[in-house]
């Protein structure tokens, strides 16, 4: 791992704090961790390099206050944000906002691992999303009417039971619909379904 790839985190919560720098240190990143938003916003690190990892609810400035307030500052980081499962619709504002990614509290490792690798390879902005838009559409044009609906809902931010609810259908019929939304699609995660409904209406 480069050396400048820093990891920022950003999180009231000092167990979590300790457990995220442990884990990403012992990948080979550079760690430096942050009580509050306020901390992070009054650090003198300059310039910013790597990423940041953002708890979304936090006392005080919350993480999608502080991610409107990076660019003014003169920060461009990829930014992840840790939401819980009732955080999410918040995350996937924070996401049309500018975010790189988020994940979903609890979460394995390994996953946390794989969003930071792919918020900092090279030339990510310009991904798989990139030109495919054709190709995109394409994909889209193969969800029947029902997975567009379950679609467009979960690019909402909405959860499984609240889909199952709008649209009269078991919650198992919502996930196999997602199985295949995202099978379709080519989505490994709720995220890249978000990144791909922006995708549509860009």
């Amino acid at each position: 791992m480069l050396p400048e790839n820093t990891i920022y985190i950003v999180d009231d919560d000092d167990a979590m704090r300790k457990s995220l720098a442990l884990l990403l240190k012992g990948e080979g990143f550079n760690v430096k961790t942050y009580a509050s938003a306020q901390a992070f916003l009054e650090s003198e690190e300059s310039p910013f390099t790597g990423c940041i990892l953002l708890d979304v609810r936090m006392p005080g400035m919350d993480g999608f206050e502080l991610q409107e307030l990076l660019p003014q500052r003169g920060i461009h980081l990829p930014v992840i944000m840790i939401t819980g499962h009732a955080d999410v619709p918040m995350a996937v504002q924070a996401m049309k906002s500018g975010a790189e990614d988020f994940i979903e509290k609890p979460f394995r490792a390994q996953a946390l691992l794989d969003r930071i690798h792919k918020a900092l390879s090279e030339g990510n902005h310009q991904g798989q999303f990139q030109d495919p838009q054709r190709e995109f559409l394409t994909q889209l044009e193969s969800l029947t009417k029902r997975e567009r609906q379950v679609f467009e809902l979960l690019a909402e931010g909405k959860m499984n039971k609240h889909i199952a609810a709008e649209l009269s259908i078991s919650i198992r019929t919502v996930e196999a619909h997602r199985a295949k939304v995202m099978e379709k699609l080519k989505a490994k995660s709720l995220a890249d379904l978000i990144r791909l409904a922006i995708l549509e209406r860009s």
